[in-house]
């Protein structure tokens, strides 16, 4: 699922994804250290990759795997 990115906090590495249908989507550090990413900025867009219960694994930018 895509979405861009609503709130991200450089120091802890957590954030909140806002999707297309507007539901909010908060992500913990351990999903953005899978991304390989430095930082991201507000309203970035982003892939989110979620488990079975909805929680956020992975964050990308799209069209990098």
């Amino acid at each position: 699922m895509q979405g861009t990115v609503a709130t991200f906090d450089p120091q802890t590495h957590t954030g909140t994804l806002l999707l297309d249908d507007g539901t909010e989507l908060p992500f913990p550090a351990e999903a953005f250290a899978r991304s390989g990413l430095r930082l991201l900025r507000l309203g970035q867009r982003v892939t989110a990759y979620v488990d079975a219960e909805g929680a956020v694994t992975g964050v990308q930018l799209p069209g990098i795997d």
